[in-house]
């Protein structure tokens, strides 16, 4: 469950005239907008997306900021990377807003990925539907060992390595999930570089060298176990 969701209101005391209205900024050019920013408006998405399956129109910034968890004043300063709202305590327009992060996070349509390493974590990524839902498709996974078999119930086809550039440049993946060892992690990246992928997603222990166009998220479980196991002891 996301942080914060479950305290979602099924109720606002907000008019019903209440509308998000956005001057759209002159410049067109796509605003820098931190990393840190970025992972929260992940986080607004997806109350917002509760507040649509619950059939809320609109969310004064308190509430979504408490879904959130955050404070209404971060909420709205990171809201303003969108432009200058109108009157302040209307409340947003849940569908414009989420189609507003949506547009920018690049989730408005399907984005196809490939998993590179169909073992055990692999096998279950594959198994995981909750991708489509959040506007990404697996459309191939590719592993050495293409036919062994595997226990995870799964649509996603397995291929051989040597199927990996073709998928690449027909379906136009930009994106990858990497589940191989450590020791084939840097080897994998340097081939999916060359293929014109911009994005890993890196679930190996690996600390991957890629250049300065390639985009790296380290996935370790590991680490975030340790910074758990720190807190615990205070």
């Amino acid at each position: 469950m996301e942080q914060g969701t479950e305290n979602l209101p099924t109720r606002l005391a907000i008019p019903n005239s209440a509308s998000l209205r956005l001057r759209v900024l002159k410049n067109s050019v796509r605003p820098v907008i931190p990393p840190k920013t970025i992972y929260r408006m992940s986080v607004y998405l997806r109350c917002l997306q509760r507040l649509k399956s619950n059939g809320i129109q609109t969310v004064s910034s308190e509430a979504l900021a408490g879904a959130a968890g955050v404070k209404p004043t971060q909420l709205r300063k990171d809201l303003t990377h969108f432009g200058q709202f109108g009157t302040r305590g209307l409340g947003y327009d849940v569908s414009q807003l989420s189609k507003m992060i949506s547009d920018l996070l690049g989730t408005n349509r399907l984005q196809p990925v490939v998993l590179i390493g169909a073992g055990h974590l692999g096998t279950a990524l594959l198994s995981y539907r909750g991708f489509e839902e959040e506007g990404f498709e697996i459309v191939a996974a590719f592993d050495l060992e293409p036919d062994r078999m595997r226990d995870k119930t799964r649509k996603t086809p397995v291929l051989g390595m040597d199927r990996l550039g073709r998928t690449v440049r027909d379906s136009g993946v930009r994106m990858a999930i990497l589940t191989v060892p450590a020791a084939a992690a840097q080897e994998v990246a340097n081939s999916l570089v060359e293929l014109g992928i911009a994005g890993i997603l890196n679930f190996s222990p690996a600390m991957l060298s890629v250049p300065d166009t390639v985009m790296v998220k380290n996935v370790n479980l590991a680490i975030e176990l340790e910074n758990l196991s720190y807190f615990l002891q205070q």
